[in-house]
């Protein structure tokens, strides 16, 4: 089922499309929940074609929240991830999105310890800003062709930003992360993906760190850096697609900003995610 919503906060109103899988019919344990932030130019309807996301929620059995930015607050659609307003706990979309996402956990059998954001370029961006400013909901992110947290301020910072990278600001959150990043892209240098990882790690004493490489069966060539203690699950991974431009590696061509020869980063992703969980703890942690 995928079926259209509107949520209402004092953050403001968005509208949104939530996948249900079959599954969730008959389900008698919890599901988990990704929440997946569009890039600009896109729609929610655009993202799930061209990521292939509720494909993926069928075969491994969790809902997916995809939130619409509106084109009267952002002309191009974009997520306002360079705004100082949009940067921070409490405050503009990431609240927004959060209290979203509290709506659809409270509203849908969804198992709070697996809540999980993700997406592409300003939505890759928005949902780093969000998993890492809200520890307490989301258990990992996935950020592909985005920017550290406060990389940028306001249009001019953003510009430069996107075309020569920012190291962004540190966060404490230890928030696992999978990052994708074309090495050929022209509209977000990959010198970014390479900060978001850095910042990843800084929250985590110690992680090991093994290389692979690899081509997919289109002739796409990767390069693969896990970090994880011992042979455990990883914590941060950080893909980078040799040839890639600005598109969602291994989507879908029915969707916009998709590549379909590289690896499939909806698959890849989910698989990192759904290792991930938050504690009660955590959960439960009183948050400034």
């Amino acid at each position: 089922m995928f079926a259209n919503g509107s949520h209402a906060s004092e953050f403001g109103t968005r509208s949104y499309k939530l996948y249900v899988p079959a599954v969730a019919k008959t389900a008698t344990d919890p599901l988990p929940l990704i929440v997946m932030l569009h890039g600009c130019g896109q729609t929610p309807e655009d993202f799930a074609h061209g990521t292939g996301m509720n494909t993926l929620a069928e075969e491994f059995g969790f809902l997916v929240l995809y939130p619409a930015q509106a084109r009267k607050v952002q002309l191009n659609r974009c997520w306002n991830w360079f705004k100082r307003a949009d940067q921070v706990r409490g405050a503009g979309e990431p609240a927004l999105i959060a209290s979203l996402t509290r709506h659809v956990i409270a509203e849908q059998n969804i198992d709070p310890a697996k809540v999980y954001a993700a997406g592409l370029s300003a939505g890759g961006s928005a949902a780093l800003i969000l998993a890492t400013g809200y520890p307490d909901i989301f258990a990992a992110v996935g950020v592909h062709s985005g920017l550290a947290v406060g990389s940028a301020h306001d249009a001019a910072s953003a510009a430069r930003a996107m075309q020569g990278g920012d190291p962004g600001q540190r966060h404490d959150a230890r928030m696992p992360t999978i990052i994708f990043h074309g090495e050929a892209d022209k509209v977000v240098n990959p010198r970014n993906g390479r900060f978001v990882a850095m910042r990843a790690l800084e929250p985590f004493d110690s992680l090991e760190q093994t290389e692979k490489t690899g081509r997919t069966s289109d002739g796409r060539q990767f390069t693969r850096k896990i970090y994880r203690v011992g042979k455990g699950r990883s914590y941060a991974e950080h893909w980078v697609v040799h040839g890639l431009g600005h598109a969602w590696s291994g989507g879908n061509a029915a969707g916009s900003f998709t590549d379909a020869n590289g690896p499939d980063a909806s698959r890849e992703m989910v698989r990192f995610l759904l290792r991930h969980r938050t504690t009660k703890k955590r959960r439960s942690e009183p948050m400034i």
